[in-house]
C-alpha cells in the first residue's frame, strides 16, 4: 500500500511502519501518542511529510561544495522553530543539508538592510545590550545573522514549493494541518 508519491515513486505505509516502529523504540517514545488514537494517526501523517521532504532533498541535494553542519544551519532554538519542524529534521540528513546550500547558495543581504537592521536593533551585538556597537564594527555580525535568517525562510519555501509539486498523499496520509482530515484539531 502507498501513503505517498513523491515525483512518481512510492513511500509506502511499510516504510511509514519502520519509521514509527523506530521512533517508538526511542529515548522518546514515552511522549509519543498512542498508536490508533487520533494524536498517532496525526504523528503517522508527520512521519509521511518527513519521509517525503527526505525525498524530495535527496533529488535535489546533487554535488554541494561546502556542505554546512546542522548547528551552521540551526544554531539555537529560534531558528529551528521559525523552520519548522520537517524542515529541521530534514537538516539533520546529511542531504537536507548539501540541498540546503546547493538551494541558498546565493542568497545574500544588502548594505541597506544591516544598516536598517543596525538602527533598528543597535545594541543588538554590543557586548552587552546597553553598550551599542557603532555599524562598521556590528556590519559584519548582522550581515551574517540576517543572511542565515534568509537563506533558512528561502529553503523552507524552496521546500513547501517544491513539496507541493512533488508529492501526492494518500487518503488517510494527509498533511496533519489539513482542515479536511479528521483528525485535524487545529481550530479558530
Amino acid at each position: 500500500m502507498t501513503a505517498a508519491l513523491v515525483g512518481g515513486v512510492p513511500i509506502t505505509v511499510a516504510q511509514v511502519d519502520e519509521r514509527e516502529r523506530v521512533l517508538r523504540e526511542g529515548n522518546s517514545a514515552a511522549a509519543l501518542p498512542r498508536p490508533g488514537t487520533g494524536e498517532g494517526r496525526q504523528l503517522r501523517r508527520w512521519l509521511t511529510q518527513l519521509l517525503a521532504a527526505e525525498r524530495v532533498v535527496e533529488l535535489e541535494a546533487g554535488t554541494a561544495g561546502h556542505v554546512p553542519t546542522q548547528e551552521e544551519i540551526l544554531p539555537d532554538m529560534t531558528a529551528r522553530l521559525e523552520i519548522g519542524s520537517i524542515a529541521a529534521a530534514v537538516l539533520s540528513t546529511p542531504a537536507g543539508r548539501a540541498a540546503f546550500a546547493a538551494v541558498t547558495a546565493g542568497v545574500d543581504v544588502t548594505d541597506i538592510e544591516i544598516a536598517d537592521y543596525h538602527r533598528r536593533n543597535p545594541g543588538r551585538f554590543g557586548p552587552r545590550r546597553s553598550v551599542p556597537l557603532a555599524l562598521d564594527e556590528a556590519y559584519l555580525l548582522i550581515a551574517e545573522h540576517l543572511r542565515s535568517a534568509a537563506q533558512r525562510r528561502a529553503f523552507r519555501q524552496w521546500l513547501d514549493a517544491r513539496t507541493a509539486e512533488l508529492v501526492q498523499l494518500a487518503p488517510g496520509y494527509e498533511h496533519p494541518g489539513d482542515p479536511r482530515q479528521p483528525d485535524n484539531t487545529h481550530r479558530h
